[in-house]
């Protein structure tokens, strides 16, 4: 973590414990206005948290039931025809309480930034709620744009304020436990509002219209299909995580038979990753260069006679395009995008006819070749990078080997671990 990402880290921290503060403070003192209408949300946004699994590193923290939830009772003006009294206050002290006690099965398990997840929800359920109750209590919303389309473009406009403000602070504590630049983070995190960000702010919203009309009742209606939702999306990340870890296995084929060394292919595909981040790719830019990384030895298994320690880097340049070439046509038999394959068989290739993550993959895996992998020292780990320096000419784009230098800086120039 940089220093500046950790004074933004303390900031957010501090700002969500002084509303959470105050909050709870002020609920205290006057007491809970409408307690069955708090119940309810509480309890629906406390089955959210439960429901909610730890993202992979990099990834958006998916808790759609408890976000539509909280949005929810932030945007509720009224209840069955009665209008609400509960302020902004209120608010953030009833998800407060719900968020947290449904995090704690999670805080025991250690599986995810409970944290921070709780005071990025503070805030963001904080700023919808200041925006609306305030205006709609005093009767202010209702006379500048009453209950027609004005309503309906001002609750539209409030998501989206609302839906770029997580992805704002999203984003940043990604940057802080992560390292990753910023903007690739912001990038990816805009464009989650295009899939699953827009149908909870938008199921949020219709909650609180419906539970406006049809009261409490409206919030088991809408858990069923969000909870089932939450279901379809954790299937779908264990199949991804299934997948990718058949890849991994695959790749390990060179180190069983003797190829190459122990741990290579995770090293060189952990750090492509960093590298791939440092340079702003992002989504499935990524997912190639993980899988290419992985796979980038595989066609040392045609060789009779293994290469020395599976470093190719020291190869002539004729067996290392016969190396990748073969490597490719193994690949596409495996059933990954064969956007993959076309990395791995472009590894020889002078680095201006490589697409990036094929830049990535030749400059790193020299970096581990060179600096003798998981026995590498941090002298030898700067020779590697000196030599893929003088490399840049024809091998190694310059760009790439200075964003490898920075995060190898970040780690110390300790080698990745073998595995």
């Amino acid at each position: 973590m940089t220093p500046s990402s950790g004074n933004l880290v303390r900031v957010v921290y501090a700002a969500a414990a002084l509303l959470t503060g105050a909050a709870l403070a002020a609920t205290l003192w006057q007491g809970v206005d409408q307690p069955g209408n708090a119940l309810a949300f509480g309890a629906f946004i406390a089955v959210g948290e439960l429901a909610r699994w730890g993202a992979l590193p990099g990834e958006r923290e998916p808790a759609p039931l408890g976000a539509a939830g909280a949005l929810a009772y932030a945007l509720l003006g009224e209840c069955a025809g009665r209008p609400t009294t509960h302020g902004v206050l209120q608010v953030v002290a009833v998800v407060v309480a719900a968020a947290l006690a449904g995090a704690v099965p999670h805080v025991a398990r250690e599986s995810g930034p409970a944290l921070g997840h709780v005071a990025r929800r503070v805030l963001t359920v904080g700023f919808a709620a200041v925006c609306f109750q305030p205006l709609y209590n005093s009767g202010e919303l209702e006379r500048w744009v009453g209950h027609g389309a004005g309503y309906a473009l001002f609750l539209l406009l409030l998501l989206v304020l609302t839906a770029l403000c997580d992805a704002v602070l999203a984003a940043a504590m990604l940057r802080a436990r992560t390292s990753y630049p910023y903007g690739p983070l912001l990038r990816d995190e805009l464009r989650a509002l295009l899939g699953i960000g827009s149908t909870v702010c938008a199921t949020g919203a219709v909650m609180a219209l419906a539970v406006a009309v049809a009261g409490l009742w409206a919030l088991p209606v809408f858990c069923v299909p969000l909870l089932l939702a939450q279901l379809s999306f954790r299937r779908y990340a264990a199949v991804r995580t299934t997948y990718r870890q058949t890849i991994a296995s695959l790749a390990r084929a060179t180190e069983i038979a003797g190829y190459t060394q122990p741990g290579h292919a995770r090293r060189v595909a952990a750090l492509s990753t960093a590298v791939g981040r440092e340079l702003g790719l992002t989504g499935p830019d990524l997912t190639v260069l993980e899988y290419a990384a992985l796979m980038h030895d595989i066609g040392q298994l045609s060789l009779v006679d293994p290469v020395p320690e599976g470093a190719t880097a020291t190869l002539p340049v004729a067996e290392q395009r016969r190396i990748a070439l073969l490597g490719g046509a193994v690949v596409r038999q495996t059933g990954v995008p064969a956007a993959v394959a076309v990395v791995v068989e472009m590894q020889a290739d002078p680095y201006r006819e490589q697409p990036l993550p094929a830049r990535i993959v030749r400059a790193v895996n020299a970096y581990d070749d060179l600096a003798g992998g998981s026995g590498g020292t941090a002298g030898g780990a700067l020779s590697a990078l000196e030599q893929l320096r003088l490399g840049t000419g024809r091998d190694y784009q310059p760009e790439v080997v200075e964003s490898l230098a920075r995060v190898l800086a970040r780690g110390g120039l300790a080698p990745v671990p073998p595995g």
